[in-house]
């Protein structure tokens, strides 16, 4: 019997064997594990011979139950994407669906920052992940764009959330107090060649909330990309 593909595993079409002992270990502890350990130590700690020993198991006892690395990344990334927020009925209301679709998912990046080095490349999308389209398509539902644009305002706000919560995970815990401390050197140093860059951030940091943080730059950008969504929607009705 063939191994499964990662679509088998993925969508749960792969037949398991009726008859025989029970098995010892299962696929979502197995998926469960792995996210553990990622999460903790980063997508490059990740073996199948780590994830065995973590489990108690041998290597080979693993590949029972997953063929190799590239299936079990795949479900891991559904995994961690987990259910999309519910889109039953906001598509009367597209920009608050679409607007916590955007911060739903920058959420779960940044629950699980290795997710997004998984999700390039062509590869085969799980349940989850396309349960998360799906959630998008049908907030857009009734707007009268095409089926290219609306796919392609997944992209767009898709890409926002990504790359903001990209940079964000890599500046680490004390990212934000380094940024700060290194960018009043610099301004110290050169306070009269950049005032623009000076003004601008003199002004934020007085701002009432202080330092607008990830949050606020992930709800601009989301706000950015409706208004012009809006304009569009606005020309076609």
């Amino acid at each position: 019997m063939p191994p499964p593909t990662t679509v088998e595993l993925l969508w749960g079409t792969t037949q398991r064997p009726k008859r025989g002992p029970k098995p010892a270990l299962t696929l979502d502890g197995i998926v469960a594990e792995a996210i553990a350990l990622v999460d903790a130590e980063g997508l490059s700690a990740l073996s199948m011979q780590r994830l065995a020993e973590r489990l108690g198991f041998t290597k080979m006892s693993l590949y029972r139950y997953v063929p190799g690395k590239e299936q079990l990344t795949a479900l891991m990334l559904d995994a961690a994407m987990g259910e999309p927020p519910n889109a039953a009925g906001v598509h009367q209301d597209w920009r608050a669906g679409l607007r916590n679709w955007g911060e739903a998912l920058f959420a779960r990046y940044r629950a699980h920052p290795w997710a997004i080095e998984l999700t390039i490349g062509v590869r085969p999308m799980g349940p989850n992940e396309m349960g998360w389209t799906e959630a998008a398509l049908t907030a857009l539902a009734g707007t009268g764009l095409t089926g290219s644009e609306k796919l392609d305002t997944i992209v767009l706000l898709n890409g926002h959330a990504r790359s903001l919560a990209q940079q964000v995970s890599s500046m680490g815990e004390n990212g934000e107090l380094q940024f700060t401390e290194q960018f009043t050197a610099m301004m110290t140093a050169a306070a009269d060649r950049y005032p623009e860059v000076r003004a601008a951030f003199a002004e934020e940091a007085a701002t009432p909330a202080g330092k607008s943080g990830p949050s606020d730059a992930l709800r601009f950008g989301v706000e950015r990309i409706l208004d012009g969504l809006a304009v569009l929607i606005g020309r076609r009705n």
